[in-house]
Order: structure tokens, then C-alpha cells, then sequence
């Protein structure tokens, strides 16, 4: 056999070199007509790997997923402790004793026989001196000028003469 032909080309290369009538011959093809077991296994290698592919993606989903919900969670826990301090606030502020504490702090209220004693800050008493200070009025701004020297000055580029 010779070095690059297929057997349907040295069969005809046999023939016709013994003379006998010669058959057709072939084109060379480089693929072989497949098989049905070939092509049933080709069919069930793509499926297995559209299968490993969407259970890769599901795992993957599932991760965030997980992710996601351990978050919720974390947060549910922190509201409800924050549910939980509020509702004993709330009860603190139902009770009595928060309304006591309340009427004598801010409310300034007394109980019977008792005296309320209100210290006077230093800020309000009067100071001695600013009552003796006098003040001395001045003025902090140039006198304007009448419109004919803003006239003059627009016109002539030159301050007016003056008129005194």
C-alpha cells in the first residue's frame, strides 16, 4: 500500500495497473460516514454537558442564595432585639415611676410640703458693666455722593472740581 491512500485507492491503482478494466475512482474524503453508536454517543456527551453546566449554575445560585438568606437572618435577629428594648422602654415609660422621675426633672413639679428651689444662671443676672458703658455713634461707611459728581466722574474720568 501506498503511503497516504485510502483502500478504495490502491484498489484502484491495482487495477489499472494490471490492465483490467479500471473502477472509478473515489474521492479521498478525510471523515468516515459515522455510526449510529458515534453519533448516540455524541448526543449524550452534549447532554451531559448541558446537564453539568446548569447544575453548576444552580450550585452557584444556591451559594448566593445561602449567602443572601444568612444576611436576613442576621438582620431579623437584630430587629428583634430592637423590637425587644423598645417594648421594655415602652413599658418603663408606662410605668409610674418614669412619670415621677418626668414631673419633678422636667416638669418642675413638686409633692405636697415640699419646696422647689430654681437657681438663677450667672447669664441672666444684669451686667454691671454694660450699664455704665456709653456708646458713641460713628459712622462706618464714605458719604454717598450727589448724582451730578457720579456724573461728572463717569464723564470726564476725573474727580469733580470742588464747589466749596
Amino acid at each position: 500500500m501506498i503511503l497516504g491512500m485510502s483502500e478504495y485507492d490502491t484498489i484502484g491503482a491495482g487495477l489499472s495497473e494490471s490492465g483490467g478494466s479500471e473502477l472509478p475512482v473515489q474521492p479521498v474524503t478525510g471523515w468516515k460516514r459515522l455510526t449510529s453508536v458515534q453519533v448516540m454517543f455524541a448526543v449524550t456527551l452534549a447532554m451531559g454537558l448541558v446537564l453539568i453546566l446548569n447544575f453548576s449554575g444552580r450550585i452557584s445560585l444556591d451559594r448566593d442564595l445561602g449567602r443572601i438568606h444568612a444576611q436576613f437572618e442576621a438582620e431579623i435577629a437584630d430587629l428583634q432585639a430592637e423590637q425587644q428594648r423598645l417594648l421594655a422602654q415602652l413599658d418603663y415609660v408606662k410605668s409610674d415611676a418614669y412619670v415621677e422621675i418626668w414631673a419633678r426633672d422636667d416638669g418642675k413639679m413638686i409633692r405636697e410640703g415640699e419646696v422647689l428651689i430654681m437657681p438663677k444662671s450667672i447669664a441672666s443676672a444684669p451686667d454691671a458693666q454694660a450699664a455704665t458703658t456709653s456708646l458713641v455713634a460713628f459712622e462706618t461707611t464714605a458719604p454717598k455722593p450727589e448724582n451730578w459728581q457720579l456724573w461728572w466722574a463717569l464723564f470726564f474720568d476725573s474727580p469733580p472740581p470742588d464747589m466749596n
